[in-house]
């Protein structure tokens, strides 16, 4: 299931970029979450990753982790392919 982040910089670790990724990165793979796109943004969040996760529950733990570890912390959304759309919408509108 592929998941959009949405993601805050814990206030320590923004200067410590590349030491904050590669702890992530680390967890991404022992949870078996595959990380698709990185993209630093301005405003509410500092960054959205795409990233492909093996259940919920991996998704889960990599958010309780991250914020356990005062990285930040990130709003996990499932996004859905537009197939799968426009399946759900043809089961909801059936008679």
């Amino acid at each position: 299931m592929k998941y959009v982040l949405l993601g805050t910089l814990g206030v320590e670790w923004a200067g410590k970029q590349s030491e904050r990724t590669a702890k992530a990165r680390a967890k991404l793979d022992k949870l078996g979450i595959k990380l698709e796109s990185i993209h630093y943004t301005q405003g509410p969040y500092d960054f959205v990753d795409v990233v492909d996760a093996p259940s919920a529950e991996a998704m889960l733990a990599f958010s309780v982790w991250y914020a356990a570890q005062g990285l930040g912390r990130i709003q996990s959304l499932p996004a859905f392919e537009s197939q799968s759309f426009e399946n759900a919408v043809k089961q909801a509108l059936a008679g």
